[in-house]
């Protein structure tokens, strides 16, 4: 605590009320975050949640589409210390899982303060502890807080905020253009040529919910892509790889997965989806590049529903000019161009995260950092990536918490031994 008062000389200490936090600070109240926070709380260590927008899981509740379901089965998508209930189907809707998470913030007592948007966190070499600067609006108020912790657990994830292509022309294109991250349903499309930029899971989930809609998406397949189905003879592709992984090296199961995938897919280059050199699992590890896992996507692409077409060169009011020099007229651009991490335009530190936002470290060692400093949720490993981030922080936190706290007892019965021999 006596580093506390070495802050008092900083000349903005008393321009902006500052809160100590007594335990580490979480950047993040999504599944990440969440994880850590409880796993926190079993240590008995204390803590406190920033989040940014008004609720838990943000992205989920308010970036995705109605139709999304979770993609692996949900065995491999529980947090720690407490699974899914017994009736959520294999593969839990958008819907079931934020029902999950709230009751999991609730089983936990996770008590995030929305609306806490952080401007900046860095390391205070003078006082040994992190500064994290926020500031909340309502209404015509605007509050900043500066929050004083030893610990700083960013959990912001992979997802903060969406890719935007520069490509030629497109802001002069008079059609409707949206990201993924608003796009909810197909039904605005109905009757519409529209065009996907993108073909990852989402780019390939949009454009089957566009062809259900009965709109005419056309698909923009610029590189390579691994196309694997969710499930092989009713077993699902993942928890098949994880199983093989136990027994066969990595180049053989992606052998293996590319064989089952040409059984049930068939050959899926002569649709234009040319499959990238390395393995999948290979391709995961080395570029965190993840396969479409094929929920229905394919067979309209096989019987013509969902268009796939090459890189875009340009467009041209309503008109789109792909590399091979084709023209297609669109009604409207859907951006399945994924997301990256915010961590570069708020935290001030260039020794654990690299330029791009994630960890330098690879996994499984990016989740510690030096001087107190952790990252949960950026393995590119989905929910059990983050959920064994949390697990370490938290046995991490809770080793010198516990050391601490001994300590400070040993000291204050010393103290309480010599006054009571006084007398």
């Amino acid at each position: 605590m006596e580093n506390l008062f070495r802050l008092v000389d900083h000349e903005d200490f008393f321009s902006r009320r500052c809160i100590w936090v007594n335990g580490p600070v979480i950047v993040g109240a999504g599944p990440s975050g969440l994880a850590t926070a409880a796993c926190l709380r079993e240590q008995g260590v204390p803590f406190m949640v920033l989040e940014r927008a008004d609720c838990i899981a943000s992205l989920w509740q308010k970036r995705t589409y109605d139709r999304l379901k979770l993609h692996l089965p949900k065995q491999f998508c529980q947090l720690p210390k407490l699974p899914f209930p017994e009736d959520f189907p294999e593969y839990p809707t958008k819907k079931q899982f934020i029902e999950y998470l709230e009751s999991y913030a609730r089983q936990f007592k996770i008590n995030p303060r929305f609306n806490e948007c952080v401007q900046s966190a860095r390391y205070d070499e003078t006082s040994g502890l992190w500064r994290v600067k926020t500031v909340s609006t309502s209404g015509s108020t605007r509050t900043e807080v500066e929050y004083i912790c030893k610990w700083l657990v960013v959990a912001t994830g992979e997802n903060a905020e969406c890719v935007m292509p520069e490509i030629e022309g497109l802001s002069e294109f008079k059609g409707e253009i949206i990201h993924a991250y608003h796009y909810k349903s197909g039904e605005s499309f109905r009757g519409k040529n529209v065009l996907v930029v993108g073909c990852g899971n989402s780019g390939m989930e949009l454009s089957l919910d566009l062809s259900n809609h009965n709109a005419s998406p056309s698909m923009v397949v610029r590189s390579s892509v691994h196309v694997l189905p969710r499930e092989v003879f009713g077993k699902s592709t993942f928890e098949l790889a994880v199983l093989l992984l136990q027994w066969l090296p990595l180049w053989l199961v992606d052998k293996l997965l590319l064989i089952l995938a040409w059984l049930v897919l068939g050959n899926i280059e002569k649709y234009g989806l040319k499959r990238p050199s390395k393995g999948p699992l290979e391709l995961k590890n080395t570029q965190g590049k993840t396969p479409v896992l094929d929920i229905g996507a394919f067979e309209k692409i096989r019987s013509g529903d969902i268009n796939v077409v090459p890189g875009i060169k340009k467009f041209n009011n309503n008109e789109v000019e792909f590399v091979n020099g084709k023209k297609l007229d669109v009604d409207a651009v859907v951006l399945a161009t994924g997301y990256r991490s915010n961590v570069p335009s708020w935290l001030q530190e260039g020794e654990f995260f690299s330029k791009n936002g994630f960890p330098k470290r690879p996994f499984p060692h990016g989740w510690k950092g030096n001087c107190g400093l952790y990252a949960v949720g950026f393995t590119r490993r989905g929910l059990s990536g983050a959920s064994s981030d949390a697990v370490k922080i938290a046995q991490d936190i809770g080793n010198v918490w516990k050391q601490e706290t001994k300590q400070r007892k040993q000291r204050t019965t010393a103290c309480h031994r010599r006054c009571i021999s006084q007398f």
